[in-house]
């Protein structure tokens, strides 16, 4: 299996005086995602929970619901030419009787480590496929998170940021509850595979819908990520730089609450704001 970190030769320059030494880089590494054996995805991630990456994209996609559905997740063997294992090739066998959308087999879809899955769904698509739909009026489901706290948690994210810490280099995802506990922290070199890390482990753990947690994103907050926080339930999405247009429609759409450029205790609120208190 690959290593979360490689190490690199590289030129370093400071005041102007060049030096050789090794460097500490992320790991990135294609991972083909197949369904019952067929391929469905290639996405490049940092390599490390494999598995809960690949059944977090199927929750995302809407052909996973509870973790019965799925009878087994393995590593393909065979992937190389040789016949040896890669590590690269993660095979999800439903169990007997679970449904496969004709779309989701049909397709094939090359995910690069910044985009996610662009433009493939629409708004109304999220909100007639997902199972754990968002209760309208936002406040009705009952979390709440002081405004105080939620401007807390990018620090919290940071510092549970390990391997960021050694390159520079790594997006994160956490899950807060609402009281500020961090209950998962997952890195990779793509924001999308963080959050579906998140959301693959809570799913093998049996914890969907995650209808009282906050999910926090380093960097913007795009329309996949939205999506992917309202198809597993997640009331609040929080970023610590911009949303897109799309993800702002998705939120308000959805009963989504999503703030944007969350930088201590200043963010911006475009949906949902009724979970906020001050």
């Amino acid at each position: 299996m690959g290593r979360v970190t490689e190490r690199r030769r590289v030129i370093r320059v400071r005041n102007g005086v060049a030096g050789v030494r090794p460097d500490t880089l992320v790991a990135e590494e294609p991972l083909e995602i197949r369904l019952n054996g067929k391929p469905l995805a290639i996405t490049m991630r940092t390599p490390g929970d494999d598995f809960a990456l690949a059944v977090g994209f199927l929750v995302s996609e809407g052909v996973l619901g509870s973790a019965s559905d799925v009878r087994a997740v393995t590593y393909c063997e065979g992937a190389a030419e040789d016949g040896s294992n890669t590590y690269n090739v993660v095979n999800v066998q439903l169990a007997p009787g679970v449904p496969v959308p004709d779309i989701t087999l049909e397709r094939n879809v090359y995910t690069t480590s910044s985009c996610g899955l662009c433009g493939k769904a629409s708004l109304d698509a999220v909100r007639t496929t997902t199972r754990f739909p968002l209760r309208e009026g936002g406040a009705a489901d009952g979390v709440r998170i002081p405004a105080r706290l939620l401007g807390e948690l990018p620090d919290r994210l940071r510092e549970a940021q390990k391997v960021f810490d050694r390159t520079g280099g790594l997006h994160a995802a956490g899950l807060f509850s609402p009281e500020g506990e961090l209950l998962d922290v997952r890195e990779d070199v793509g924001r999308h595979n963080a959050v579906d890390k998140i959301v693959g482990r809570a799913f093998q753990a049996g914890l969907l819908p995650l209808g009282g947690a906050v999910l926090l994103v380093s960097g913007r907050a795009s329309f996949e990520l939205a999506q992917k926080a309202v198809m597993a339930g997640v009331p609040v999405l929080a970023a610590v730089s911009a949303p897109s247009s799309l993800a702002v429609d998705l939120a308000l759409e959805s009963g989504l609450t999503l703030v944007g450029f969350l930088r201590g205790p200043d963010m911006n609120i475009y949906a949902g704001e009724e979970r906020i208190t001050w």
